[in-house]
C-alpha cells in the first residue's frame, strides 16, 4: 500500500511538471489552476488504474493457477465502481500442487489460494473427494493420510457439484 501511495504522488507531480511546461511553452497562456488540477487527475488516474489492473497482475504473478471465485465490490467512495465492480479478492487453485494417490483416484490435494488485496496470499490444502463431490481442509494437524492413500480425521464438507474449485482440482492431477 505505500509503494501504491508513492507511486500515486510520483504520478502526480510527473504530471505536474508537464502541466508547467505547458505553461512555460505557452508563455503563460494556460491558468495557474491547470498545474494542481493535473497532479490531482494524475493521481487518480492512477489509483483508478491500479484499483481494476490489481487482479490480472496478480493473475500474471501466480502462474500455474486457476481463479475459481472472486469478489467485486462497489463503494459510494469509488464512484467508477458503479459502472464496473472492481476485484478485491479471489480464490486460486494452484494446480501445480494437485496430488493423487495411486490408490485412492478419487481424491485430489491442491493448495488454495486466498488473495486479497493489501494482504498476504494465504495457502491453504485441500483435499476434494471428486465422486462424492465433498472436500476437507487441511488446517490443523489432527488430520493424517493413512498408508492406502485415504484421510484420517478429516472433517469432509459437502460441496456443490458445480463448485468452480472442485471442478477445477477433480480436472488435473
Amino acid at each position: 500500500m505505500l509503494f501504491e501511495l508513492i507511486a500515486a504522488v510520483v504520478a502526480g507531480v510527473a504530471l505536474a511538471g508537464i502541466a508547467m511546461l505547458l505553461r512555460w511553452l505557452s508563455r503563460g497562456l494556460l491558468p495557474k489552476w491547470i498545474v494542481p488540477v493535473t497532479a490531482g487527475l494524475g493521481m487518480l488516474g492512477y489509483s483508478v488504474w491500479s484499483e481494476y489492473s490489481w487482479f490480472d497482475r496478480m493473475n500474471v504473478a501466480l502462474p500455474g493457477t486457476e481463479v475459481s471465485w472472486k469478489n467485486e465490490q462497489t463503494a459510494f467512495w469509488r464512484p467508477w465502481s458503479y459502472v464496473e465492480p472492481v476485484t478485491t479478492r479471489f480464490t486460486s487453485v494452484d494446480l501445480k500442487t494437485a496430488k493423487r494417490h495411486p490408490n485412492q483416484a478419487g481424491l485430489v490435494m491442491v493448495d488454495v489460494l486466498l488473495v486479497g488485496r493489501w494482504q498476504p496470499i494465504t495457502r491453504v490444502k485441500v483435499v476434494y473427494d471428486c465422486p462424492n463431490t465433498q472436500r476437507a481442509d487441511l488446517v490443523d494437524g489432527s488430520v493424517s493420510i493413512a498408508e492406502d492413500g485415504s484421510l484420517v480425521g478429516a472433517d469432509w464438507v459437502k460441496v456443490d457439484a458445480a463448485d468452480p474449485a472442485l471442478k477445477i482440482a477433480c480436472t488435473t492431477g
